[in-house]
Protein backbone atom coordinates (compact mmCIF):
# COMPACT_ATOMS: atom_id res chain seq x y z
CA UNK A 1 0.00 0.00 0.00
CA UNK A 2 0.85 3.54 -0.48
CA UNK A 3 -0.53 6.83 1.35
CA UNK A 4 -0.13 10.27 0.45
CA UNK A 5 -1.77 13.42 2.20
CA UNK A 6 -1.78 16.83 0.52
CA UNK A 7 -4.08 20.12 1.06
CA UNK A 8 -5.99 20.90 -1.53
CA UNK A 9 -6.55 24.68 0.19
CA UNK A 10 -7.00 26.47 2.81
CA UNK A 11 -10.33 28.67 3.38
CA UNK A 12 -12.04 30.82 6.45
CA UNK A 13 -14.77 29.59 8.44
CA UNK A 14 -16.65 31.62 11.14
CA UNK A 15 -15.19 30.56 14.79
CA UNK A 16 -18.07 30.43 16.36
CA UNK A 17 -19.69 28.55 13.55
CA UNK A 18 -17.09 26.39 13.92
CA UNK A 19 -17.09 25.83 17.75
CA UNK A 20 -20.83 25.83 18.03
CA UNK A 21 -21.59 26.27 22.37
CA UNK A 22 -18.46 26.42 23.17
CA UNK A 23 -17.17 30.19 24.13
CA UNK A 24 -14.64 31.97 21.66
CA UNK A 25 -12.88 32.75 25.28
CA UNK A 26 -11.82 28.67 25.45
CA UNK A 27 -11.74 28.13 22.18
CA UNK A 28 -9.53 31.16 21.26
CA UNK A 29 -6.99 29.52 23.19
CA UNK A 30 -5.95 26.65 21.13
CA UNK A 31 -7.16 27.83 17.69
CA UNK A 32 -6.83 31.67 17.37
CA UNK A 33 -9.48 33.87 15.41
CA UNK A 34 -8.68 36.88 13.23
CA UNK A 35 -10.75 40.20 13.68
CA UNK A 36 -13.14 39.05 11.74
CA UNK A 37 -13.60 36.35 13.67
CA UNK A 38 -12.70 33.96 11.02
CA UNK A 39 -10.60 30.85 11.64
CA UNK A 40 -8.57 29.61 8.60
CA UNK A 41 -9.44 25.57 8.04
CA UNK A 42 -7.07 23.20 5.75
CA UNK A 43 -8.84 21.43 3.03
CA UNK A 44 -6.93 17.84 3.67
CA UNK A 45 -7.43 15.13 0.66
CA UNK A 46 -5.68 11.48 1.39
CA UNK A 47 -4.80 8.92 -1.90
CA UNK A 48 -4.51 5.35 -1.28
CA UNK A 49 -3.17 2.75 -3.97
CA UNK A 50 -3.95 -0.47 -2.68
CA UNK A 51 -4.39 -3.56 -4.51
CA UNK A 52 -4.76 -2.08 -7.95
CA UNK A 53 -6.93 0.72 -6.93
CA UNK A 54 -6.09 4.39 -6.68
CA UNK A 55 -8.02 6.09 -4.19
CA UNK A 56 -8.63 9.55 -3.69
CA UNK A 57 -10.36 10.53 -0.71
CA UNK A 58 -12.81 14.31 -1.30
CA UNK A 59 -11.91 16.44 -3.85
CA UNK A 60 -12.69 19.87 -1.92
CA UNK A 61 -13.97 22.66 -3.63
CA UNK A 62 -13.64 22.55 -7.32
CA UNK A 63 -14.25 26.20 -9.10
CA UNK A 64 -17.23 25.72 -11.15
CA UNK A 65 -19.21 28.53 -9.33
CA UNK A 66 -19.20 32.15 -9.56
CA UNK A 67 -17.06 34.80 -7.60
CA UNK A 68 -20.44 35.32 -5.37
CA UNK A 69 -20.63 31.59 -4.25
CA UNK A 70 -17.29 31.58 -2.52
CA UNK A 71 -17.18 35.27 -1.30
CA UNK A 72 -17.01 34.39 2.63
CA UNK A 73 -14.70 31.29 1.81
CA UNK A 74 -11.25 33.53 1.35
CA UNK A 75 -10.11 30.36 -0.18
CA UNK A 76 -6.25 30.80 -0.29
CA UNK A 77 -3.02 28.42 -0.28
CA UNK A 78 -2.81 24.88 -0.69
CA UNK A 79 -1.85 22.30 -3.54
CA UNK A 80 -4.78 22.65 -5.67
CA UNK A 81 -6.54 19.44 -6.37
CA UNK A 82 -4.92 18.49 -9.69
CA UNK A 83 -1.77 20.23 -8.24
CA UNK A 84 -1.41 18.27 -5.00
CA UNK A 85 -1.91 15.16 -7.22
CA UNK A 86 0.11 15.78 -9.85
CA UNK A 87 3.23 16.32 -7.49
CA UNK A 88 2.74 12.50 -5.70
CA UNK A 89 2.66 11.52 -9.15
CA UNK A 90 -0.76 10.94 -10.26
CA UNK A 91 -3.16 12.84 -13.48
CA UNK A 92 -6.76 12.86 -13.37
CA UNK A 93 -6.90 9.57 -15.53
CA UNK A 94 -5.26 7.55 -13.21
CA UNK A 95 -7.32 7.92 -10.27
CA UNK A 96 -9.56 4.24 -9.96
CA UNK A 97 -11.86 5.85 -7.50
CA UNK A 98 -13.33 8.42 -5.54
CA UNK A 99 -13.77 8.26 -2.06
CA UNK A 100 -16.86 10.72 -0.88
CA UNK A 101 -16.88 11.34 2.78
CA UNK A 102 -20.51 13.39 2.04
CA UNK A 103 -21.40 16.23 -0.73
CA UNK A 104 -21.17 19.14 1.28
CA UNK A 105 -19.36 21.67 -0.85
CA UNK A 106 -15.95 21.83 0.38
CA UNK A 107 -15.91 17.96 0.12
CA UNK A 108 -17.07 17.14 -3.48
CA UNK A 109 -16.81 20.21 -5.22
CA UNK A 110 -14.31 19.58 -7.06
CA UNK A 111 -15.53 15.75 -8.27
CA UNK A 112 -17.30 18.10 -11.07
CA UNK A 113 -16.20 20.22 -13.67
CA UNK A 114 -17.22 22.60 -16.57
CA UNK A 115 -16.65 20.72 -19.96
CA UNK A 116 -14.60 22.67 -22.51
CA UNK A 117 -16.09 25.45 -24.21
CA UNK A 118 -18.13 25.46 -20.93
CA UNK A 119 -21.72 24.06 -21.89
CA UNK A 120 -22.55 22.00 -18.98
CA UNK A 121 -20.60 19.57 -17.09
CA UNK A 122 -18.18 16.30 -17.01
CA UNK A 123 -16.28 14.45 -14.06
CA UNK A 124 -13.09 15.54 -13.27
CA UNK A 125 -11.47 11.65 -12.84
CA UNK A 126 -13.52 10.57 -15.91
CA UNK A 127 -12.18 6.89 -15.22
CA UNK A 128 -13.30 6.93 -11.38
CA UNK A 129 -16.36 5.21 -9.63
CA UNK A 130 -17.13 7.43 -7.45
CA UNK A 131 -18.55 6.21 -4.12
CA UNK A 132 -20.70 7.84 -1.27
CA UNK A 133 -23.01 6.71 1.24
CA UNK A 134 -26.53 5.83 -0.04
CA UNK A 135 -27.98 7.68 2.96
CA UNK A 136 -25.87 10.80 2.14
CA UNK A 137 -26.93 10.82 -1.45
CA UNK A 138 -30.59 10.66 -0.45
CA UNK A 139 -29.98 13.34 1.68
CA UNK A 140 -28.31 16.07 -0.48
CA UNK A 141 -30.73 15.17 -2.98
CA UNK A 142 -34.09 15.99 -0.90
CA UNK A 143 -32.19 18.68 0.70
CA UNK A 144 -33.32 20.68 3.77
CA UNK A 145 -33.40 24.05 4.49
CA UNK A 146 -30.42 23.99 7.09
CA UNK A 147 -28.07 22.63 4.61
CA UNK A 148 -29.46 24.07 0.85
CA UNK A 149 -26.47 26.32 0.73
CA UNK A 150 -23.98 23.63 0.71
CA UNK A 151 -25.61 21.17 -1.92
CA UNK A 152 -25.25 22.93 -5.14
CA UNK A 153 -27.15 20.86 -7.77
CA UNK A 154 -24.46 20.98 -9.92
CA UNK A 155 -22.29 19.15 -7.58
CA UNK A 156 -24.96 16.19 -6.90
CA UNK A 157 -26.71 15.92 -10.20
CA UNK A 158 -23.91 15.24 -12.82
CA UNK A 159 -22.84 12.53 -10.39
CA UNK A 160 -25.86 10.66 -10.08
CA UNK A 161 -26.55 10.46 -13.24
CA UNK A 162 -22.91 9.56 -14.15
CA UNK A 163 -23.75 5.98 -13.74
CA UNK A 164 -20.14 6.13 -12.04
CA UNK A 165 -21.37 6.21 -8.91
CA UNK A 166 -21.49 3.11 -6.10
CA UNK A 167 -24.17 4.11 -3.37
CA UNK A 168 -22.17 2.20 0.01
CA UNK A 169 -25.14 0.81 2.41
CA UNK A 170 -23.27 -0.80 5.44
CA UNK A 171 -19.90 -0.29 7.27
CA UNK A 172 -17.31 -2.86 6.41
CA UNK A 173 -13.58 -3.10 4.20
CA UNK A 174 -14.61 -1.49 0.75
CA UNK A 175 -10.57 -2.29 0.10
CA UNK A 176 -8.23 -4.09 0.82
CA UNK A 177 -7.13 -2.08 4.22
CA UNK A 178 -8.99 0.65 3.68
CA UNK A 179 -12.75 0.26 5.63
CA UNK A 180 -15.73 2.63 6.08
CA UNK A 181 -17.35 3.86 9.30
CA UNK A 182 -21.01 5.65 8.90
CA UNK A 183 -21.99 8.57 10.91
CA UNK A 184 -25.01 10.42 10.95
CA UNK A 185 -24.75 13.45 13.74
CA UNK A 186 -22.77 16.30 11.19
CA UNK A 187 -24.96 14.97 8.41
CA UNK A 188 -26.79 11.70 7.70
CA UNK A 189 -24.32 8.83 6.06
CA UNK A 190 -21.07 10.83 6.16
CA UNK A 191 -18.64 8.04 5.52
CA UNK A 192 -15.28 8.17 7.95
CA UNK A 193 -12.09 6.20 5.68
CA UNK A 194 -10.05 4.00 8.41
CA UNK A 195 -6.79 2.48 6.47
CA UNK A 196 -4.35 -0.07 8.25
CA UNK A 197 -1.03 0.74 6.64
CA UNK A 198 2.39 -0.31 8.05
CA UNK A 199 0.73 -2.14 11.22
CA UNK A 200 -1.03 1.12 12.82
CA UNK A 201 -4.44 2.36 11.76
CA UNK A 202 -5.21 5.31 10.51
CA UNK A 203 -8.71 7.15 11.09
CA UNK A 204 -9.43 9.90 8.69
CA UNK A 205 -11.71 11.85 10.98
CA UNK A 206 -13.55 14.42 8.42
CA UNK A 207 -16.06 16.38 9.71
CA UNK A 208 -16.64 14.31 12.56
CA UNK A 209 -13.59 15.59 14.54
CA UNK A 210 -12.50 18.38 11.83
CA UNK A 211 -9.09 19.37 13.87
CA UNK A 212 -7.85 18.43 17.04
CA UNK A 213 -9.26 21.10 18.84
CA UNK A 214 -12.74 19.22 18.35
CA UNK A 215 -11.67 16.10 20.10
CA UNK A 216 -13.17 17.21 23.48
CA UNK A 217 -16.90 15.48 23.43
CA UNK A 218 -18.36 18.82 23.75
CA UNK A 219 -16.56 20.72 21.37
CA UNK A 220 -18.40 20.63 18.04
CA UNK A 221 -19.72 22.21 15.12
CA UNK A 222 -22.77 24.49 14.98
CA UNK A 223 -23.55 22.83 11.48
CA UNK A 224 -23.83 19.36 12.34
CA UNK A 225 -27.53 18.62 12.46
CA UNK A 226 -27.96 16.54 15.12
CA UNK A 227 -25.00 17.30 17.61
CA UNK A 228 -25.95 14.35 19.71
CA UNK A 229 -25.52 12.01 17.52
CA UNK A 230 -21.93 13.80 17.15
CA UNK A 231 -21.04 13.21 20.41
CA UNK A 232 -22.04 9.88 21.08
CA UNK A 233 -19.95 8.78 17.84
CA UNK A 234 -17.43 10.76 18.68
CA UNK A 235 -16.98 8.90 21.84
CA UNK A 236 -16.83 5.38 20.38
CA UNK A 237 -13.98 6.58 17.90
CA UNK A 238 -11.97 8.30 20.27
CA UNK A 239 -12.18 5.37 23.09
CA UNK A 240 -11.47 2.79 19.87
CA UNK A 241 -8.72 4.79 19.32
CA UNK A 242 -7.12 5.77 22.41
CA UNK A 243 -7.36 2.15 23.07
CA UNK A 244 -5.70 1.06 20.39
CA UNK A 245 -3.36 3.55 19.86
CA UNK A 246 -5.12 4.73 16.60
CA UNK A 247 -3.51 7.56 14.40
CA UNK A 248 -6.38 10.55 14.08
CA UNK A 249 -5.83 12.58 10.72
CA UNK A 250 -7.38 15.69 10.91
CA UNK A 251 -9.28 17.31 7.62
CA UNK A 252 -9.47 20.59 8.86
CA UNK A 253 -6.97 21.52 11.22
CA UNK A 254 -4.41 24.17 9.88
CA UNK A 255 -1.60 23.16 11.78
CA UNK A 256 -1.61 19.92 12.98
CA UNK A 257 -2.25 16.94 10.37
CA UNK A 258 -2.45 14.05 12.86
CA UNK A 259 -1.82 13.01 16.65
CA UNK A 260 -2.07 10.38 18.90
CA UNK A 261 -4.63 10.52 22.41
CA UNK A 262 -3.98 10.38 25.71
CA UNK A 263 -6.53 9.49 28.56
CA UNK A 264 -6.07 12.76 31.13
CA UNK A 265 -8.15 13.33 34.12
CA UNK A 266 -10.91 15.40 31.41
CA UNK A 267 -11.19 12.75 29.00
CA UNK A 268 -9.39 11.91 25.59
CA UNK A 269 -7.30 14.71 24.84
CA UNK A 270 -4.79 15.18 21.80
CA UNK A 271 -1.44 13.30 22.51
CA UNK A 272 1.84 12.76 20.37
CA UNK A 273 1.47 15.04 17.17
CA UNK A 274 2.86 13.41 14.47
CA UNK A 275 3.60 14.50 10.65
CA UNK A 276 1.98 12.32 8.47
CA UNK A 277 5.16 11.55 6.49
CA UNK A 278 6.31 10.07 9.45
CA UNK A 279 3.90 7.55 9.46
Amino acid sequence: MKIHLFNIANFKADGGAMFGVIPKALWSRVYPADEMNLVTISLRSIIVETAGHVILVDTGWGDKQDEKFFRHSFIHGGEGLIGGLAARGYKPEDITDVFLTHLHADHCGGSVKKRSGGNGFQLTFPGALYHVSRVQLDWALKNNIREEDAYPIENILPLKDSGKLNQIDAEGELFPGFSVRICHGHTPGLMIPVIRYNDQTIVFTGDLIPTSAHIPLIWNMSYDIESLKTISEKEKILKEAVENNHILVFQHDEKIECCKLRMTEKGIRPGEKILFSNI
